[in-house]
């Protein structure tokens, strides 16, 4: 039976995805577990601690998929740790090398390792559905480089832009999370392997250890920390941190592709899919459920990521409790992530782009969104302030009078004077005041990535 939206029959895919879902599925990781116990046992092959055979044994007999998982449930509960159950039936397999299994580890070392290896091949999948989602806002950017639109600060007609910088703009975001991404798997990414305090004590010498957590690191494909990092939580908060940082990038794409969508603007639509975004009583609503969804997912990330700090602070060299936040927080982000990115995704790729919406919305101040353009045009003539003031004069009568601004403009004789009707119409145009928008966009869409 389901109780959250994570396991939901009805709402699993809206907060999640089957291939996510996947890498973090409970018998998933058991079997990470396991992988990290038959690499352990090569690795301490490699230097020379348990006899080879044993460790070929023991990695040749290893199946997770035979486990009583019952049993493990029952002992789970009531040791508070999967690991010893794991590694008794996990033995109990591999004949007598099973008493090779395990050696020198802590449940610490296993459950980290594991989680490193499924945040591995989750990461792997972030930046697939990432490139996916920069690939549509870059044929967006090209496409929509000098459609002009509407620039608005706070929710006003502030000056022109062109939908593609928009895009643009989003998108760059986005580039720089790539670049984090790249970083994060580089320095994240690490092999847990300790022993009860850290120490590696357990293996004897010093060195016994240090080449058994080399070896381990290379075995699983992870990076070698250099020290152990029971308590030193800053790698799977920078994990879940990024995450959440590419959902917030991905929530300010849904708050304006919502506001565009709304019936007051209509400059944009979601894609339209028979029945999506339906209501059960107003036939006409085509609500943006994806954006809804993505700004949903957003919120909720930052509570994940709130939870992972949370987990940072940890006593001494195992901690009383912090560890378990973990176990929640860290796969409901990577839910959450490839939640965002899928429905993103999806929005940008189909995106329903009203571009004469956009011009009639651009006009709705008759003119007014140029009014710096003007200024700027006249302050050679007069100074900027008093071009300013008297611009400023303009603008409120063409508000007072419900003129455009070139009716007001033309109503004042000094300013024709000073620049005459074409200058004025030239000046009036929002498509001549743009500056670097359609460059930047295009310079933006087209950048390697």
């Amino acid at each position: 039976m389901s109780t959250s939206v994570f396991d939901s029959l009805l709402l699993r895919d809206m907060f999640g995805t089957p291939a996510m879902r996947a890498i973090f599925d409970e018998r998933a990781f058991i079997a990470r577990c396991v992988d990290v116990e038959t690499a352990l046992a090569r690795a301490e092959a490699r230097a020379g601690l348990i006899p080879s055979e044993a460790a070929t044994r023991i990695t040749a007999s290893a199946d997770p998929t035979t486990f009583d998982y019952e049993a493990l449930r029952v002992e789970t509960e009531i040791v508070g740790y999967p690991i010893l159950a794991m590694v008794r039936q996990l033995s109990a397999q591999c004949g007598e090398p099973g008493r090779y299994v395990h050696w020198g580890a802590t449940t610490q070392d296993i459950m980290d390792s594991a989680t490193m290896l499924q945040c591995k091949a989750a990461l792997a999948l972030v930046g697939s559905q990432l490139d996916d989602v920069r690939a549509a806002l870059a044929e967006l950017a090209e496409r929509y480089a000098t459609t002009v639109t509407a620039g608005r600060t706070h929710l006003q007609h502030a000056l022109p832009v062109t939908f593609g910088f928009r895009c643009a703009v989003w998108l760059s975001a986005l580039d720089r999370h790539a670049e984090r991404l790249e970083q994060v798997c580089a320095r994240a990414l690490l092999v847990q392997f300790g022993g009860a305090a850290g120490t590696m004590a357990s293996l004897g010498d010093a060195k016994n250890g240090i080449a058994v957590r080399g070896f381990l690191a290379e075995e699983l494909g992870l990076t070698d920390p250099g020290i152990t990092w029971h308590v030193a939580r800053d790698g799977p908060n920078e994990i879940v941190s990024l995450l959440a940082a590419i959902g917030a990038s991905l929530g300010k794409i849904a708050v304006d592709v919502m506001t565009m969508a709304s019936s007051e603007f209509g400059e944009v639509a979601e894609p339209f899919v028979p029945g999506r975004g339906g209501s059960s009583t107003m036939p006409q609503k085509r609500n943006p459920i994806s954006s809804e969804l993505i700004f949903a997912a957003a919120k909720m990330l930052r509570e994940r990521a709130s939870l992972m700090l949370d987990a940072m602070l940890t006593d001494f060299e195992r901690a009383t409790g912090p560890w378990h936040l973990e176990w929640s927080a860290l796969p409901e982000a990577f839910l959450l992530a490839a939640s965002g990115l899928h429905q993103s995704a999806f929005l940008l790729r189909g995106l329903d782009v009203d571009t004469d919406r956009m011009k009639h919305n651009l006009d709705l101040t008759g003119g007014l969104i140029v009014a710096e353009a003007v200024m700027m045009g006249l302050a050679p003539e007069i100074g900027r302030q008093e071009a300013h003031d008297v611009v400023y004069d303009a603008c409120r009568e063409a508000i007072e009078q419900r003129v455009t601004l070139f009716e007001a403009l033309m109503k004042h004789q000094p300013i024709v004077e000073r620049l005459g009707e074409a200058r004025l119409r030239e000046l009036t145009d929002p498509a001549n005041y743009l500056g670097g928008a359609a460059v930047m966009a295009r310079e933006v869409a087209t950048r390697k990535r």
